[in-house]
C-alpha cells in the first residue's frame, strides 16, 4: 500500500515538482481569498501531474472551508494517501465509509483495508477487504474487476501474514547505522569485497535551478568492522543532470550497469540502462545500452546480473509492451560478443497486474528474488522467490518474516561471499525527514550457506495455521431459527440452509430497523443493518466454507482434527428454551459437515482406520450471553428482532480447532 512514487523509490518526491507547479502552489498559499473553484482547478492540475503534495495542500484548504462535502473528503483522502499522509487519509476514508457505506465510493473500503494492513492490523484489514469484495455497485471510473480480485487475494494474504509472523525465517535484521542510512532513502545495496555500493539522495551539495537534488550512487568501505565515510562515484558514473541509481556488476566485475532517470511528471520517472567497462583500472564513462535492452519512451531500470545454465543473463524491471501490467521482471541473455538477446518476460507466475520489481538472481539455487505488491504478502512490497526450472519460473514463495514487514521491502541482494543478504525497507525504525515510513533504509542479515538446499514451505502447517486463525468462527441465525417454537435439541436443517433463509429476509430487516426514522438517522440505521449482514452473517458463511476447504486438505494428509463448538443463549428469556435452541443451532452445523462437499467428511467422523484422517466434534457447555439492553419484547420487533444488536446475539461458534491425538 505504501508504494513509492517512482521506480527508484526515492524519498522527498515532493522536492521534484515541475517549476510551473511549484509557482502555482506558492500562488495558492499567497492568496487565501481565492475562490473554491480556482483552488479546485489547482488541485485537479496537481493530481493530473501526480503532484500529490500540492494536491493535498489544495484539498486541505477546501476542506478547512467546508468539511461536510463527501466528494471533497474522498479526494483529500486520495491525495493524502499518495502523499504519505497516512493518518489523515485513514481518518478521511473512514468518514467517507461511514456516511457513504460503499454506495458511491466503494474504494474507501479497499484503502482502509490497505492502511490497516500496513499497520500490521491484519484481522481488521481482512474485514475491510472482505467488505469491499462484496461490493455490488461497480464504477466506470476505476478498473473494478482488478480491485475485486486483489481484495480477495488480500483476504488470504492477511491470514498468511499472521502465520508467517509466528514462524520467523531468519535472525533479526541489522539496521545499518547513520554512516550509510539518512533521513532520505537509501536502497539498492550490494556488497563487494567489503565495499558497499548503494543509491541515495544524501549529501547533495549542488542543486539545479529548479531546486531538484539528483540521486547518486555511493560506496562505503568496511574497516575495523565499521563503515567508513561514504563517497559518491565520479562523474563518469553519476551524471550531474540525471538521477543515477541501481548499480550492478557482471560476474567478472569488468562491467557495470546503472539506471539513469529523468522526470515524467512530479512523481514518475523514465529510466534507461547505461553501461561502463573497467579499463586500465578505471571505470569508463557510461554509455546508453542499445536496443533491445532499452526501448525509447519505455521505463527500463533496476538491473542485476545472474547466470542461467552457465550463460550470463541481465535481469531488469520494465513496463514495455508484452508484460502483465505496470512494471514486470524481464531478462536478457548476454552473448559472447557482448550483445544481448531479445528480452524475455519472466512469465505470469512472477509478473502480475501490479509492479513486480528489483530482481536479483541467486545462481547457486537457480532462484529469482524480486518484490511485488500483488502476490500474497505482509503489506506493501514483499520479497518473493521463484525457482527457475525447465526453462520457466515456478510459483513464487514469500521470503518470510522478518525479511518482509507490513511496509515496503525491496532490493534483495546477496553479497559476494554469499553469507549475507541486504534489503531496503521503510519499515518502522527507518529514518525519516518529516513523514513516518516515507523513506527506505538499508538492512542486512545473515543467510544459510547457498550450497545447502533451501527448506521447502510446509503447506500443511500453513493450512492448519489458517484454520486456527478462523477461530472463533461465528455463525448467525434469524430469530428462533432453526425450527421455531419447538423444544427439540436437534434439527434436520444444515447451517447453510438456515443461512440462505436468513439472507432472504435482508430486505425485511432493511425496512423494519430504520422504520420511524428520517434523514441522516435513517441512512445510518440502514447502513448499520446492511453492514451487519455483510460483515457478520456473510463473513461467517464465507469463513465456514474456507474452513471446510482447509479441513478437507488436512484430512487428506491423515490429520486428526478436533472441532470445538459452542452455542449461546440470552439471559432475557427462558433458559431451558434457549439452551435447546442453542443445541439445535449446533446440530445444524454438524449437519453442514455431514452434507457439504457431497458428504466427503462423513467417513472421517471418529474414523478408526490407522493412517487416515479423523474428525472429532466436541461441544462445550452452552454459554450465557452477557446481559444486554436489547429488548426481549416481541411486540417491539424493531428492537428485539431486527436490531443488529439483537441479531448479533443469535449465534454459535467454532471456538477452537486442534490437531493430533
Amino acid at each position: 500500500m505504501l508504494k513509492k512514487g517512482f521506480v527508484l523509490y526515492l524519498c522527498n518526491v515532493k522536492k521534484n515538482h515541475l517549476l510551473i507547479l511549484f509557482f502555482l502552489f506558492v500562488a495558492v498559499n499567497s492568496n487565501f481569498g481565492q475562490s473554491n473553484r480556482m483552488v479546485q482547478l489547482q488541485a485537479d492540475a496537481a493530481m493530473a501531474n501526480k503532484d500529490w503534495y500540492s494536491a493535498a495542500q489544495c484539498y486541505n484548504r477546501l476542506y478547512y472551508r467546508d468539511s461536510s462535502e463527501i466528494s471533497l473528503q474522498y479526494n483529500y483522502a486520495e491525495a493524502s494517501r499518495l502523499n504519505f499522509d497516512i493518518d489523515i487519509a485513514f481518518r478521511l476514508y473512514n468518514k467517507v465509509a461511514y456516511i457513504d457505506n460503499g454506495k458511491k465510493y466503494p474504494l474507501a473500503f479497499y484503502w482502509i483495508g490497505q492502511m490497516l494492513k500496513s499497520k500490521g492490523q491484519y484481522k481488521e484489514a481482512k474485514k475491510w477487504f472482505t467488505k469491499f469484495s462484496k461490493t455490488k455497485k461497480k464504477s466506470q471510473k476505476i478498473n473494478f474487476d482488478y480491485y475485486i480480485k486483489k481484495s480477495l487475494l488480500e483476504v488470504d494474504a492477511c491470514d498468511l501474514a499472521q502465520i508467517l509472523i509466528k514462524s520467523p525465517v531468519s535472525p533479526k535484521l541489522e539496521h545499518l547505522d547513520t554512516t550509510i542510512n539518512s533521513k532520505v532513502s537509501e536502497y539498492a545495496a550490494f556488497e563487494k569485497d567489503s565495499t558497499l555500493y548503494f543509491s541515495s539522495l544524501k549529501n547533495a551539495s549542488k542543486k539545479d535551478a529548479n531546486d531538484v537534488s539528483f540521486n547518486k550512487i555511493y560506496k562505503s568501505d568496511m574497516k575495523m568492522m565499521k563503515w567508513q565515510k561514504v563517497k559518491a562515484l565520479d562523474t563518469n558514473i553519476n551524471a550531474t543532470y540525471l538521477h543515477n541509481a541501481n548499480t550492478c556488476f557482471s560476474n567478472d566485475y569488468k562491467q557495470m550497469i546503472v539506471s539513469r532517470c529523468k522526470p515524467k511528471n512530479a512523481s514518475e520517472y523514465i529510466c534507461e540502462l547505461y553501461v561502463s567497462n573497467y579499463v586500465n583500472n578505471k571505470w569508463q564513462p557510461l554509455e546508453r545500452m542499445p536496443e533491445p535492452v532499452n526501448q525509447k519512451g519505455v521505463n527500463t531500470s533496476q538491473p542485476s546480473f545472474g547466470e542461467i545454465n552457465g550463460k550470463p543473463v541481465l535481469f531488469f524491471a520494465s513496463n514495455r509492451v508484452g508484460g502483465e501490467g505496470n512494471l514486470d521482471i524481464w531478462y536478457s541473455f548476454k552473448n559472447a560478443d557482448g550483445t544481448y538477446e531479445t528480452p524475455k518476460n519472466a512469465g505470469k507466475k512472477v509478473n502480475t497486474p501490479d509492479d513486480d520489481i528489483t530482481p536479483w538472481y541467486v545462481n547457486e539455487r537457480n532462484t529469482l528474488y524480486f518484490s511485488s505488491t500483488y502476490h500474497k504478502g505482509l503489506g506493501g512490497f514483499d520479497i518473493f522467490k521463484s525457482e527457475f526450472k525447465d526453462s520457466t519460473f515456478l510459483e513464487p514463495q514469500n521470503a518470510g518474516y522478518p525479511i518482509n514487514s507490513s511496509y515496503n521491502d525491496i532490493y534483495y541482494s546477496v553479497n559476494k561471499s554469499r553469507d549475507r543478504a541486504y534489503l531496503s525497507s521503510n519499515r518502522v525504525g527507518s529514518y525519516f525527514e518529516n513523514k513516518l515510513n516515507c523513506c527506505n533504509d538499508i538492512y542486512r542479515f545473515s543467510i544459510e550457506p547457498l550450497n545447502v538446499p533451501a527448506k521447502p514451505i510446509d503447506t500443511m502447517e500453513i493450512a492448519k495455521g489458517q484454520m486456527k486463525l478462523l477461530c472463533p468462527l461465528t455463525l448467525y441465525f434469524h430469530n428462533d431459527e432453526p425450527d421455531p417454537k419447538t423444544k427439540n435439541i436437534t434439527t434436520t436443517k444444515t447451517y447453510e440452509a438456515t443461512y440462505n433463509e436468513y439472507k432472504v429476509l435482508v430486505p425485511q430487516y432493511v425496512t423494519e430497523f430504520p422504520k420511524g426514522l428520517e434523514g441522516e438517522q435513517k441512512e445510518k440505521a440502514t447502513n448499520k443493518i446492511e453492514n451487519f449482514f455483510t460483515d457478520s452473517v456473510d463473513a461467517g458463511m464465507d469463513d465456514l466454507r474456507k474452513f471446510s476447504d482447509l479441513l478437507k486438505k488436512v484430512l487428506l494428509n491423515g490429520e486428526t482434527v478436533k472441532i470445538t463448538m459452542k452455542g449461546y443463549c440470552s439471559p432475557l428469556a427462558s433458559t431451558d428454551y434457549n439452551v435447546n435452541l442453542a443445541k439445535r443451532r449446533i446440530s445444524s452445523l454438524r449437519n453442514y459437515f455431514t452434507e457439504t462437499k457431497n458428504g466427503f467428511f462423513v467417513k472421517y467422523f471418529n474414523n478408526q482406520t490407522p493412517g487416515e484422517g479423523k474428525i472429532i466434534f466436541e461441544d462445550v457447555e452452552i454459554g450465557e450471553l452477557v446481559a444486554s439492553k436489547v429488548s426481549d419484547d416481541l411486540k417491539d420487533k424493531r428492537n428485539s428482532v431486527y436490531n443488529p444488536n439483537a441479531a448479533s446475539e443469535r449465534k454459535i461458534q467454532i471456538i477452537a480447532v486442534s490437531f493430533g491425538n
